[in-house]
């Protein structure tokens, strides 16, 4: 499987992924300025996945769905942000195709992908795991989690979310597969799992 990524939005640098196999395509977080790229680089485009909600991710998610006709999916916790301007960005709204409600596996063509359910930054945050490699969102970066200051965020969630992650991935310490984020580089399960207990406790003496 072919990967690409391209940081999208000034000042908000969103990596947007596209993931290739057998000619054929899926998108990832579809953000601002998104389009024109997408159209380039992702042949026969099969859906657009968003790990959550924020306008930074899903920018172009109506102009895929309504002009290319690519099936929008999303947590449905997040769905409210896609169906309105939420963030008065002049976002052209959109109701998504999928609404996402469990954990299962989803088999589109020849991908087969889930979401993983990581509220705390957004409502419906959530990491999307692919075979070998995890697209984390804004849940975990390179060096730190998401943010939970927001209005629709929510600290309690975060730090539950952060407990899974710890239980459900690489407490074997062979478990190191890539968590690709939706800013900035790369990081690991392994190496995620070693900051992320300073986030706990910094949630828990707040």
């Amino acid at each position: 499987m072919k990967m690409l990524v391209k940081p999208m939005g000034r000042g908000y640098m969103t990596n947007c992924y596209i993931l290739i196999k057998n000619n054929r395509s899926i998108v990832i977080d579809p953000g601002i300025g998104s389009v024109e790229w997408i159209v380039r680089n992702a042949p026969d485009p099969l859906a657009a996945l968003n790990t959550h909600g924020h306008s930074d991710h899903t920018y172009g998610c109506a102009i895929l769905q309504q002009e290319l006709k690519i099936p929008i999916y999303i947590r449905q916790e997040d769905n409210f942000m896609l169906n309105i301007d939420y963030f008065g960005m002049n976002q052209r709204p959109c109701v998504a195709d999928y609404l996402v409600s469990d954990e299962e596996p989803i088999t589109i063509g020849d991908f087969c992908f889930k979401f993983v359910y990581f509220p705390g930054h957004s409502p419906g945050c959530s990491m999307i795991e692919f075979e070998d490699r995890i697209f984390s969102g804004d849940f975990i970066f390179n060096d730190c989690v998401g943010r939970y200051d927001f209005p629709t965020s929510n600290g309690s969630d975060m730090k539950r979310s952060l407990e899974k992650f710890m239980r459900l991935y690489g407490a074997d310490g062979i478990d190191d597969r890539p968590l690709y984020p939706g800013h900035d580089k790369p990081t690991s399960i392994q190496k995620a799992r070693a900051f992320i207990p300073k986030f706990i406790a910094m949630i828990d003496n707040q």
